[in-house]
């Protein structure tokens, strides 16, 4: 990318990171298309996309710098729909690949996920108001109905099975 970077001056009358290489709009379509696909494939849709090539490597690096905060409720969640799943991880050629566990909290406020971190959701659960009763819907498997069970006592759930 060469001299596209952006001085001082330039990124205070833009409102922008000095020295970046990068646009706000830019920085978006990669991590936009980050999440959908690997980076790999992120590079190749980008530059279809915008013309511009912008590396596998620094999409990753682009999503490793967000600072993502968690939702907040300023109300009682009324529900909790916990669920999970696989993910795969790619690994060198030759190797087996890897697949990583995660579940997920979707609420009124928005999405709570984690790899093999149930106790950082059911904590961000406790910090929440909790309306009561709480409805909580979750699949037959274990490990989801091992979270419900730690979000509140049971006089304040009430649990449905999605079965």
């Amino acid at each position: 990318m060469g001299d596209l970077t952006v001085t001082t001056q330039q990124a205070q009358h833009l409102t922008v990171s000095p020295y970046r290489q990068i646009s706000p709009h830019l920085e978006n379509c990669c991590l936009r298309i980050s999440a959908n696909v690997s980076y790999a494939q992120a590079a190749k849709d980008v530059a279809y996309l915008t013309g511009i090539q912008v590396p596998a490597k620094t999409q990753q690096r682009l999503v490793y710098q967000q600072q993502f905060p968690s939702p907040q409720a300023h109300e009682a969640l009324t529900e909790v729909s916990v669920d999970g799943g696989k993910v795969r991880i790619r690994t060198p050629a030759g190797q087996p690949c890897q697949w990583k566990d995660y579940k997920t909290l979707a609420t009124d406020v928005g999405l709570i996920a984690d790899y093999h971190n149930n106790a950082r959701l059911i904590e961000w659960t406790h910090q929440q108001p909790l309306a009561s009763p709480v409805i909580c819907l979750g699949d037959g498997h274990d490990g989801i109905w091992n979270i419900i069970r730690q979000l509140s006592i049971p006089e304040q759930r009430r649990e449905i099975l999605d079965w």
